[in-house]
């Protein structure tokens, strides 16, 4: 029979190998994508083209707060875009005051400035380094090895990782690495050219490994000795990940050394005798924060927040951008936060994140020949495979890939970071049933693997 309506395009069908096809004629190919392509997604879970279903661990690299396609998101989007997209930053819109005063609010005193990314937050905090230092010649910013801190000329120039760098010389000066956690390489590296010092309370891309209290109190007395910013980059580990707004109050809290700052109360009260001192604890702000990912749920927003006596040297023309805090941006991302609040997703963060850790602790006990270590807090956790695992040996690729392909042929989706580290950071409404999902599928993974 001959057929009166032609068949439909390949995108229509959701052919993968026609979506793949259409990327490699018209995509700049600077993504090693995995094979999957995505239809739709509901919460914590993402169903490819031919409709199976994925278990969600990964989260968009920790942007998708409250999952997939939630309703509040959808309400908010529909609700701004009906009375206004965009004005440009020379007016003023309710919504971008009202989420500046709400971060404020969790933070401390100070004000923010709103972008797009997270690799523009980290430039809006160089700028802010530079300008603080410019009366005496201070330029420098001191970074940690294995950070990452965007893909800018400046950010990978601030960034400790030297794959990001390649095919991109000369960098731009400023910017010199030091070994994370460490307080003393940190206190040699101080110049007489030293403005600021950023590092990330979790390091994400270098294979979740979060600060000590010890090193974030000792950077902050630094800093104070010295006359230096202290810059934190919390665009992957910030927006209560680890159950507390800033990844530095869940880091201080878990050694007994809880600031008065908001974004969760702590679950007890710190100690006197904690090693440190509590009040200074008690007492530690950074100077700037950048922020992004959480942010917006899954809608492009950044912003960094600067400390009350720094906050006005971005002075009118010293910095701007075309897109950053819209109406439509800030109303998203206030919503998000409204339905974090409301459905205690930082205490959700908490308790599912313990679980996934124990039971993945477990699993390692088990598989040591698989798993090496876990480590993290909150959603924000890490998985760091065994050095010699014989069924990766011979194919030449990363053992975090790997394991990654591995786990996505069972249904599940996590993110690698580095050679030999897999990234959970899921939203931050996990249940504890998809939870357990998803340590049945991982354990079913690496006991193949052992």
């Amino acid at each position: 029979m001959k057929e009166i309506v032609p068949p439909p395009p390949a995108v229509v069908r959701n052919d993968t190998a026609a979506i793949q096809a259409l990327f490699q004629k018209n995509v700049i190919p600077s993504y090693a994508r995995f094979d999957l392509a995505f239809s739709h997604g509901s919460g914590s879970y993402l169903y490819d083209v031919a409709g199976r279903r994925y278990l969600d661990l990964g989260g968009g690299i920790a942007v998708c707060c409250l999952g997939h396609s939630h309703p509040e998101i959808t309400r908010a989007l529909v609700e701004q875009s009906s009375k206004l997209v965009h004005v440009s930053n020379l007016y003023y819109t309710e919504p971008q005051g009202r989420l500046a005063e709400s971060l404020v609010d969790l933070i401390a005193p100070g004000k923010v400035f709103f972008c797009n990314s997270g690799a523009e937050a980290n430039e809006g905090l160089f700028k802010l380094a530079r300008r603080f230092g410019h009366a005496e010649g201070r330029y420098e910013i001191i970074t940690a090895q294995d950070s990452f801190h965007g893909r800018t000329l400046a950010g990978i120039a601030a960034t400790g990782q030297e794959k990001v760098k390649k095919g991109f010389e000369p960098a731009v000066p400023g910017f010199r690495q030091v070994p994370y956690n460490d307080l003393e390489a940190a206190q040699e590296a101080v110049s007489p050219a030293t403005a600021a010092l950023l590092i990330e309370g979790v390091q994400g891309e270098g294979g979740i490994t979060p600060a000590t209290p010890e090193y974030l109190l000792g950077l902050r007395r630094l800093c104070d000795e010295k006359k230096l910013l202290l810059l934190m980059d919390s665009v992957q580990d910030g927006h209560f990940r680890t159950g507390r707004f800033q990844s530095f109050q869940r880091i201080l809290e878990e050694a007994g050394q809880a600031p008065d700052l908001p974004g969760l109360e702590p679950q007890r009260a710190p100690s006197a005798d904690t090693p440190g001192g509590t009040s200074a604890a008690r007492s530690f702000l950074p100077d700037g924060v950048a922020m992004a990912k959480s942010l917006g749920g899954g809608f492009p927003i950044g912003a960094f927040w600067v400390r009350g006596p720094y906050a006005d040297l971005l002075e009118p023309g010293a910095h701007a951008t075309t897109f950053g805090g819209t109406p439509l941006a800030c109303a998203v991302a206030l919503r998000v936060l409204e339905v974090i609040e409301r459905d205690s997703l930082a205490h959700n963060a908490r308790a599912v994140g313990d679980y996934l850790k124990n039971e993945l602790i477990r699993l390692s006990a088990r598989f040591p020949s698989v798993i090496k270590t876990v480590r993290g807090l909150g959603l924000m956790l890490g998985i760091e495979l065994a050095a010699d695992i014989p069924a990766f040996v011979t194919n030449g690729k990363a053992p975090a890939l790997q394991c990654v392909h591995r786990l996505h042929e069972a249904g599940l989706l996590t993110i690698p970071s580095g050679t030999h580290v897999i990234r959970l950071l899921p939203p931050l409404n996990l249940t504890r049933p998809q939870a357990e999902e998803g340590i049945r599928t991982i354990e079913k993974v690496v006991s193949t693997l052992a």
